[in-house]
């Protein structure tokens, strides 16, 4: 099996609309395969957010820090993502910080909407 064959699993998943434990345990399982057999950063992180899926956003959270992606928006997206409703104050410095770190104003945007929703006094 190559890394395309799990991709292609990855993806399959995700076209699947409802929600299910099935649904992310399937992707969590494919991603682990795929970091064994070709570890990427993106693809750890993304690893992570399946993570979250099953196993609760305190066990993602452990598993994302260890990453220290520190100069990609999309680790402190992820990590706003994962401590909103934990530690909400925590959630607005990482997507603060994913703010510094992307030129794209279609991703500041997203960021933005989710600091909204985290605080919708944060002004962003």
């Amino acid at each position: 099996m190559s890394r395309y064959h799990l991709e292609a699993g990855i993806a399959y998943w995700h076209t699947q609309k409802k929600d299910t434990a099935e649904k992310w345990r399937n992707i969590l399982d494919l991603y682990n395969h795929l970091l064994v057999l070709e570890y990427s950063p993106i693809a750890a992180l993304n690893r992570t957010y399946a993570l979250s899926k099953t196993h609760g956003k305190e066990a993602a959270i452990v598993e994302a820090e260890k990453l220290r992606l520190s100069e990609n928006f999309l680790y402190y997206s992820l990590l706003g993502n994962l401590y909103t409703g934990i530690d909400n104050g925590k959630a607005i410095e990482h997507y603060t910080r994913a703010l510094t770190l992307t030129d794209s104003e279609i991703n500041r945007m997203t960021i933005r909407k989710n600091m909204l929703k985290v605080d919708p006094a944060s002004g962003v």
